[in-house]
């Protein structure tokens, strides 16, 4: 690693966390079935948060002060992700769907079942395409037994980066809505083909949460 990379390790993630905390203060949160959310929390058990990548900053926020654990890329640009995550007290699991994935599952798997901790996923993956969800959310809920909770994110200002996902960060004193989908169970054992029934069951559960979290007189662009 040169030394500018090791410098930037160090720096980028706790300005970033910084200036995010003061920049969420100023904006005002709505929330749209919070109960689903209280539901899972209240059960005393591991369940699994499931969101579109668009909204990775958005639900960093979120994690904080949760015994969690998330996959992320094994890239190297994504060690800042891994770290900011680790700031909220969130551990990671590195791999992503062409490079370490299946491992870094287990992994996620034996933390959920061996020391009770939250999963964090993003539905779409490292890479994409965009809102299409991936199935190691399925696999991961199939065989813990955790609840699959859908999240949501819409908000009427904001930046969006140009990346594959259009990932979006609020404008200051803008309203954020986060809605919290019905939570949904997954049968143990799944075959090929109810793997992809569930997959696509789910991803429309999410489709139409992302709706209602843009919709109402504000819209993504």
């Amino acid at each position: 690693m040169s030394l500018s990379y090791k410098l930037s390790l160090k720096l980028v993630p706790p300005l970033y966390s910084l200036l995010a905390r003061a920049l969420f203060a100023t904006c005002r949160l709505r929330e749209e079935g919070g109960g689903h959310r209280d539901e899972v929390v209240g059960a005393g058990r591991p369940f699994i948060a499931l969101f579109w990548h668009y909204s990775v900053l958005c639900s960093l926020m979120m994690t904080e002060h949760t015994p969690a654990v998330a996959m992320v890329s094994a890239s190297r640009d994504a060690e800042y992700v891994s770290r900011l995550l680790c700031r909220h007290g969130v551990d990671t699991v590195r791999g992503s769907r062409g490079k370490g994935g299946l491992r870094a599952l287990r992994e996620m798997m034996r933390q959920m079942t061996e020391e009770g901790k939250n999963a964090v996923i993003v539905a779409d993956g490292s890479q994409g395409p965009p809102l299409v969800l991936q199935a190691g959310a399925i696999l991961l809920a199939s065989r813990t037994g955790a609840p699959i909770l859908p999240v949501a994110w819409g908000m009427e200002r904001y930046w969006a980066f140009n990346s594959w996902d259009r990932m979006i960060l609020p404008r200051p004193g803008t309203t954020i809505r986060v809605c919290f989908g019905e939570p949904l169970l997954i049968p143990s054992h799944l075959k090929a083909a109810d793997l992809e029934v569930r997959r696509l069951e789910v991803e429309e559960r999410l489709l139409n949460l992302y709706r209602q979290a843009w919709g109402a007189g504000i819209e993504r662009h």
